[in-house]
């Protein structure tokens, strides 16, 4: 099983939004993502959860949860999104880093931006992966550039 783990900072809403995308693209037998961060918040912002749900993905009833080392250890890949030094570094792992802006407090037309580039960033991530471990039968197809 192909595990990534998308951590930010409160996990209230880029690692969320990511997670939840990857989770919905990829195959599900094969790959699954975890989201996590290094000051979890109370809950996913109010402005995630209603932008997500445009796109039919609820996150009203996911918790933020604290990103700590044996979380991530059984990880592939791990992407941080603006948590920079407080992130743990875990030996072994790949990481990359997605610089989004953090959708806190913004309009929605400004997180609906946050949330296509998510989006757009995930299928990329899971279009070139390097097997097709991770992408399903119906998103291999799609043109994603």
């Amino acid at each position: 099983m192909f595990r990534v783990i998308f951590a930010c900072v409160h996990n209230a809403g880029r690692s969320q939004m990511a997670a939840a995308f990857f989770n919905q693209l990829a195959d599900r037998q094969k790959a699954e993502a975890i989201s996590a961060g290094t000051e979890p918040g109370a809950r996913v912002h109010p402005e995630v959860q209603a932008v997500m749900q445009e796109v039919g993905i609820d996150l009203s009833d996911v918790k933020p949860q604290k990103l700590i080392k044996e979380l991530a250890k059984d990880a592939d890949l791990f992407i941080t999104m603006g948590c920079g030094d407080k992130c743990p570094y875990v030996p072994g792992l790949k990481r990359d880093d997605w610089p989004i802006r953090d959708p806190k407090g913004l309009s929605p037309d400004e997180v609906r931006t946050i949330r296509d580039e998510i989006e757009e960033r995930v299928q990329s991530l899971i279009a070139n992966f390097p097997t097709s471990a991770v992408a399903a039968g119906d998103l291999a197809s799609q043109d994603l550039s």
